[in-house]
C-alpha cells in the first residue's frame, strides 16, 4: 500500500508545529520530512533533525538539481522539501507529513495531485496575535507574520480540510482522525491484511 502525501499549514502562531510533533509521537505509521533551509539555526535546533541547514550556494545548486517537491523564499532564507526522501516513504507505505506554507502547498498539489491538504485556522484574529506574544517573537517579527497570515488564511479553501485550533487536544484529534480514516479509504486497502484465503478471493472477485 502506497502511503498518503499529507500538508499541514497554518499562519505563525497557528499551532502546527506542536500538532505535527503529537501526530508523530501517536502514530507509527507517519513521518515528517525535514525541511532544508538556509537560515541560521535558532537555539536548540539541530542539523539533521529541526532541519538541513545549507548555505544560498548549496540551496541553489540543489534547485538547478531539481531536487525539491516544493521550495520558496520566506522572510528572505530559502526553505525547500527534499523530492526523494518524500517519495522513498511513500513507496515504503508511510504516510508523509509536510509542514509547509501556502505557496509550499500549491507547488506540491500541482507536482502530486493526490496530496491531502489541512489548514489549522486560530480561533480569533486576537487570539493569533497573543500566541505570537507568548511565544516571544519581536514586535517587528508578529507585524510582519500577521501581515503573511493576511495572506495566508484566505486560501483555507484550497484545502481538503480545515480544523480551527481552539484546544490544542482537540485540534490534533480530529487531524488524527483524518489521517487513520484515510488509510482506510478502499483504494488504500492492503490485502496482506487478510490472511484467509476464501475472503481474499471473494474480495478480488470483479
Amino acid at each position: 500500500m502506497k502511503g498518503n502525501l499529507y500538508v499541514l499549514s497554518a499562519p505563525a502562531g497557528g499551532g502546527k508545529t506542536t500538532i505535527a510533533n503529537k501526530l508523530l509521537e501517536e502514530l507509527p505509521f507517519l513521518r515528517r520530512i525535514v525541511t532544508y533551509t538556509t537560515r541560521n539555526p535558532r537555539p536548540g535546533e539541530k542539523n539533521g533533525i529541526d532541519y538541513i541547514f545549507k548555505t544560498k550556494e548549496e540551496f541553489e545548486k540543489l534547485i538547478e538539481e531539481d531536487a525539491f517537491l516544493e521550495h520558496a523564499i520566506v522572510h528572505g532564507h530559502y526553505y525547500g522539501t527534499p523530492k526523494k526522501e518524500v517519495f522513498e516513504l511513500l513507496d515504503q507505505g508511510f504516510d508523509v507529513l509536510l509542514i509547509i506554507d501556502v505557496q509550499g502547498m500549491r507547488q506540491v498539489k500541482n507536482k502530486y495531485p493526490e496530496t491531502i491538504g489541512i489548514f489549522i485556522l486560530p480561533p480569533s484574529w486576537d487570539e493569533l496575535m497573543e500566541r505570537m506574544k507568548k511565544r516571544g517573537d519581536s514586535e517587528e517579527d508578529i507585524k510582519r507574520r500577521l501581515e503573511t497570515a493576511k495572506k495566508e488564511i484566505p486560501a483555507w479553501k484550497e484545502y481538503d480540510y480545515v480544523v480551527i485550533n481552539d484546544d490544542l487536544e482537540k485540534a490534533k484529534n480530529k487531524i488524527k482522525c483524518i489521517i487513520i480514516s484515510n488509510r482506510q479509504r478502499t483504494d488504500k486497502f492492503d490485502f496482506s491484511l487478510i490472511k484467509d484465503e476464501k475472503l481474499k478471493k471473494l474480495m478480488q472477485n470483479s
